[in-house]
């Protein structure tokens, strides 16, 4: 708990005095909290004299966040946030979820603990492959005795142009290799493995897939060394490349 007793106080702007006590003020005391200034605790009593037109609370503020943005940049979707105030921010954890799946958190990001500035934070989601084109974000703001809360959900939707087949990487590879695809529509998808004989010695996927840009995993430990097609059709769209497996 603490006491302050026949002492005189200037608060200047933007200054912030916060404490998880009680902040009892006595007769006697004289208190100025100019504009801009806060006097925060669990528990604030004034029994002085308060002058000025400053913020008195009762508790400690919260994280404030004041801003929270999702744009569409060259190949990521650009993250934006921003707080006014933190109180006890251990992080967040930044959650994605696409095309109504299951959210899931793709990185956390510290806080600042306590702050009454404005503070920014950024994040740039690369992974545009992770299927379908439907992509939304929230903030699961943390403090640091675990409890947590959670932001808006912003969204952005990422649908390609056009049907697109990448080259596999790595190639040559042993024995997984990754194959990204793009559709600019809801596809009836197929995408089979042969070899120089054309004969079919894999199926990747055969199921309709919505638009979105997708990788799957190769995984050719069953296959002898050498080189092979991959064939993707999508309606009539087709096109095929070669990948070189060497063990």
């Amino acid at each position: 708990m603490k006491t302050i007793k026949y002492l005189s106080f200037v608060f200047f702007s933007l200054q912030l005095i916060n404490a998880q006590s009680t902040m009892v003020y006595e007769v006697g005391t004289t208190i100025e909290v100019t504009t801009g200034a806060d006097i925060c605790a669990d528990n604030v009593t004034i029994q002085g004299t308060y002058t000025g037109i400053g913020t008195l609370c009762n508790g400690p503020l919260p994280v404030e966040l004041s801003l929270f943005t999702a744009t569409l940049g060259k190949n990521e979707i650009n993250l934006f946030w921003k707080t006014e105030t933190e109180v006890d921010n251990y992080g967040f954890n930044v959650e994605r979820r696409i095309n109504e799946g299951e959210w899931a958190t793709i990185i956390f990001i510290p806080g600042h603990g306590n702050s009454n500035s404005p503070k920014d934070y950024s994040y740039n989601d690369k992974d545009l492959f992770a299927g379908g084109s439907k992509f939304q974000y929230r903030l699961k703001q943390v403090d640091t005795d675990g409890s947590f809360e959670y932001s808006e959900v912003v969204e952005v939707e990422v649908v390609p142009d056009q049907y697109e087949l990448s080259q596999n990487y790595p190639n040559p590879f042993n024995p997984s290799t990754t194959i990204r695809f793009s559709l600019p529509k809801e596809t009836q998808l197929k995408i089979n493995i042969y070899n120089m004989l054309g004969q079919e010695v894999a199926i990747l996927v055969n199921e309709e897939k919505p638009a979105g840009s997708y990788n799957i995993i190769f995984n050719a430990s069953q296959l002898s060394s050498g080189i092979y097609l991959y064939k993707l059709q999508a309606g009539s769209f087709i096109e095929t490349k070669k990948l070189t497996l060497i063990k």
